[in-house]
């Protein structure tokens, strides 16, 4: 309970910020909206299987990267693709579109890609794990907050103004409370498998970045669209992953050491592929002033 009255409160603190101009940004660029939906819930989770196919981890494992390729974009793409010199509106609305579309998308790619491999059908079994038991958890500790947030956005836009830089660092100080739940839980797991799950993050969160992008790049989508889809793609909401773990899992520790890996490397990537980036940009504009 204490952890998904921390999630709720996380994206609260989102929504505070959520005006109708980031929804209508989406319109506008319909192309790139509907190319960043499609890397984030329909490639993603497909490549995601594939890679547990190929690899062939423990069950629990593979069930945790499933998990987590199913879940909706984390917060922290917006601030990357900023620093990237990014799409930030398209980053926006992408991310609060996917955290609605994940009370339906997030149980049943979790549950189909689940299903398929002989190893995990048989944890959800055990489980008894039900489809809209996952999607009510998810209205409850992201749709509602979002919906109460962005309420009060509209109604209080001064107070909510105010308010959403204490819940910005309420985020960080919360992302940073499930990162030591997770690893209190399963401290003995995480001396004994991480080195062997790790890896398998490291890969994971490469080809999730590498499929936004990529699938941007086929399209002919715009560089700076191009950056914001791998981070909508390759920045996941991992905390919303631990949550369903100790709700469903009872913190399972292949599943939790996966998502809870995912949440520190998707830092460590993102950041520095934004700083690349957001170099890389300042140097073509100065080399284009100096011409």
């Amino acid at each position: 309970m204490v952890l998904n009255a921390i999630l709720g409160l996380v994206m609260f603190g989102i929504a505070l910020e959520l005006r109708k101009e980031d929804f209508t940004a989406l319109i506008k660029n319909a192309k790139s909206s509907v190319a960043g939906l499609t890397a984030h819930f329909i490639l993603l989770p497909l490549l995601t299987f594939a890679l547990v196919k190929l690899l062939q981890p423990p069950p629990a494992v593979g069930l945790g990267m499933i998990l987590v390729g199913a879940c909706p974009g984390g917060n922290m793409s917006n601030m990357f693709t900023h620093m990237a010199k990014g799409n930030t509106a398209l980053a926006v609305g992408l991310t609060s579109v996917s955290h609605v579309l994940a009370v339906f998308l997030t149980p049943f790619n979790f549950s189909l890609y689940g299903s398929l491999d002989a190893g995990t059908a048989s944890l959800l079994k055990e489980i008894h794990l039900s489809f809209f038991e996952v999607g009510q958890t998810i209205v409850i500790v992201v749709l509602i907050p979002l919906a109460i947030g962005m309420w009060l956005a509209y109604a209080k836009p001064a107070f909510s103004a105010k308010l959403s830089v204490w819940m910005k660092r309420f985020s960080l100080l919360a992302f940073g409370f499930f990162l030591i739940a997770a690893f209190v839980s399963n401290i003995p797991a995480f001396t004994h498998s991480l080195h062997t799950i790790f890896p398998l993050v490291v890969v994971h969160n490469a080809l999730a970045l590498t499929t936004g992008y990529g699938f941007a790049y086929l399209l002919g989508l715009p560089k700076n669209d191009r950056k914001t889809i791998a981070f909508e793609t390759g920045v996941q909401n991992s905390g919303l992953g631990l949550i369903l773990i100790f709700n469903f899992f009872n913190g399972m520790s292949g599943m939790a050491i996966v998502a809870a890996c995912w949440g520190v490397w998707h830092l460590v990537t993102g950041g520095t592929l934004a700083w690349l980036w957001g170099r890389s940009s300042v140097h073509a504009l100065t080399a284009n002033d100096n011409r």
